[in-house]
């Protein structure tokens, strides 16, 4: 059943939304949080199953179940979403419309036009169709965007390929990782669906379809995404370092192991002149850049260095441990 809300005399009447939420990290959660404390109830929160987790591996749930048992609301755990029962148990909630928010599952047809309104709406964090894909804040980063954002778009079939009801925009900082950088995404989402579930409440959703010549990717990341490639230009390193942190922590190979660096800046060539210097090669010394590594074009400095089963450390507890030696090359093999 449809609800409205009593309004003042000459005050538009807006439908009250019996929600269905769709999300699984904490990225989802402002989100879910936001819409909890709104006018539109959330009927249940639908989420991954339990996970190990943690340095211990225990099975825990996803940060949005923790976060809607809390509340109070059902979390309902599944591996596929469309499984006719499950459907149908999510038929009986009587939804009249669903916000999905870094879910991390394909929604078949059934669950898109399970809730009244025949459609979910996604906050996805990119400016589509600029990245598309799992991964839009690393590849944002990697690809030296100035700005990105949320589209809250519906869902589609294709991967984030629906129609765009709203975007919200932002800067993306100069030395901004993507930890970082998802925080601040993370509640630009709750705002922009906010404002889409109140205009969808007021039946006030405009949709733009999304331009075909315009469209990139952003594939999951993997380990060989974060590896260092010190042929490249320092700056391109040193966005790659940022959009691989605080995961999987971008990496090269010393002494045979993999070294992490977590945090660095990029230097130009004349900060310290070097001609004979390979990319990979240390320089260790004094002065403004101490420990820097010879790139492509111009000089990394890295500030936070991970040894293999080590803990992150500053430039100078690195050194003062088993440091990298003046000479070392690093990512040969």
């Amino acid at each position: 059943m449809v609800h409205r809300r009593r309004a003042a005399a000459g005050a538009t009447r807006d439908t009250v939304l019996r929600l269905l939420f769709f999300g699984t990290p904490a990225f989802a959660v402002p989100t879910l949080e936001r819409l909890l404390a709104g006018p539109h109830p959330v009927v249940a929160a639908i989420t991954q199953p339990d996970r190990p987790r943690g340095r211990g591996q225990r099975q825990s749930p996803s940060p949005v179940a923790a976060a809607a048992e809390h509340a109070g609301i059902p979390a309902l755990r599944t591996e596929r979403v469309g499984v006719p029962a499950f459907v149908e148990q999510l038929r009986g909630f009587a939804a009249d419309l669903g916000v999905v928010v870094a879910f991390g599952q394909f929604l078949p047809r059934p669950v898109r036009e399970l809730p009244r309104a025949g459609f979910l709406i996604n906050a996805h964090a990119s400016l589509l169709p600029r990245h598309r894909g799992a991964a839009p804040i690393a590849w944002a980063i990697l690809a030296g965007d100035a700005e990105t954002g949320i589209s809250v778009m519906r869902v589609d079939r294709e991967m984030d390929a629906g129609p765009v009801a709203g975007v919200r925009r932002t800067a993306i900082g100069s030395d901004e990782t993507t930890g970082a950088l998802e925080h601040r995404l993370a509640q630009l989402a709750a705002d922009a669906i906010e404002e889409a579930v109140a205009r969808a409440a007021a039946e006030q959703l405009h949709w733009t379809e999304q331009d075909p010549t315009r469209v990139t990717f952003a594939p999951k990341i993997t380990m060989e995404d974060a590896r260092l490639d010190w042929r490249e230009p320092a700056t391109a390193l040193a966005r790659r370092v940022r959009a691989m942190a605080p995961r999987p922590g971008a990496w090269t190979t010393w002494d045979g192991e993999r070294l992490r660096i977590l945090q660095c800046r990029a230097l130009p060539a004349a900060a310290a002149p070097d001609l004979g210097a390979a990319p990979g090669t240390v320089r260790v010394g004094s002065g403004a850049a101490p420990l820097r590594i010879a790139t492509g074009d111009g000089w990394l400095e890295p500030l936070v260095l991970q040894r293999a089963g080590g803990k992150p450390l500053d430039r100078a507890d690195f050194q003062r441990g088993r440091g990298l030696p003046d000479g070392a090359r690093l990512g040969a093999t």
